[in-house]
């Protein structure tokens, strides 16, 4: 059984299945790059709970949670089985690691896990189920949540981040689609990328303090942490590999890594 890196991707806004560019290009050719998984669970920044949770969905929905984008996104459905023995499994290593973690079997796939996913495993025939983060926790309890999950890498199970390398929706209105970054947006990639190669945990838990310009880029930080999870899941001595390099309205990066 094949035994994957664990991922962060960045998914940017919903329409990214929608037209092209560099990230959109990128995602469409990762599934292939990665290979088949026997199953996804997906760490989506669009799925928040006060406590870990896990989906149990047999038939998880397509969640289309935002409004005032063009009709053809509301028509795209990702209709994967779900994974609840991959949930339960989850869980169980959660709770043996000291977290509580509830089983929800109403959650389906928001658009933090179906973007991605649509374009990476179009045939929508891998099992998939989600697992929430808990925004006021940060970034070390991210971390060790990923860490608790890592052996589920050794049964053929794809670890998916899903959120975005940095995230401030108020700057993304004011430039150009393709533009060219904001120095800051930069600058923090950089960092990141920097960091993420080093295997540097401290710097990165420590982030909002070490990083430049960390407040202005994640004001609210529910799309970093996804981003930990998949770190912690490449283990103790992970180090990230940069998988893409690009940039959305000149505030998002689109950045994405693995870890192994």
């Amino acid at each position: 059984m094949t035994r994957l890196p664990s991922v962060f991707v960045s998914h940017g806004a919903p329409t990214l299945p929608l037209g092209p560019s560099p990230a959109r290009e990128f995602l469409a050719g990762l599934g292939a790059e990665l290979g088949r998984p026997e199953a996804i669970l997906c760490i989506s920044a669009h799925w928040e709970t006060p406590e870990p949770a896990v989906s149990t969905a047999a038939h998880p929905e397509t969640i289309h949670d935002f409004y005032g984008f063009p009709a053809p996104l509301y028509e795209l459905r990702y209709p994967a089985p779900g994974a609840a023995r991959l949930a339960a499994e989850a869980a169980h290593r959660l709770a043996a690691a000291g977290f509580s973690c509830e089983q929800d079997p109403a959650q389906g796939l928001d658009h933090g896990a179906w973007v991605p996913l649509l374009l990476m495993y179009p045939a929508a025939d891998i099992p998939v189920t989600q697992l929430s983060v808990q925004m006021p926790l940060g970034p070390a309890h991210h971390l060790a949540l990923g860490r608790a999950l890592e052996a589920l890498r050794e049964e053929g199970v794809l670890i998916l981040g899903s959120g975005g390398a940095t995230h401030n929706l108020a700057e993304l209105r004011r430039h150009a689609p393709d533009g060219p970054p904001l120095p800051h947006v930069a600058a923090f990639d950089a960092w990141l990328a920097e960091a993420a190669e080093k295997g540097d945990a401290a710097s990165l838990v420590d982030y909002r303090l070490k990083a430049p310009a960390a407040l202005r880029v994640h004001p609210r930080e529910e799309h970093f942490l996804p981003f930990f999870v998949a770190f912690g899941a490449g283990g103790a001595k992970a180090r990230g590999r940069r998988l893409h390099q690009s940039f959305s309205h000149g505030a998002l990066s689109m950045a994405a890594f693995a870890f192994e």
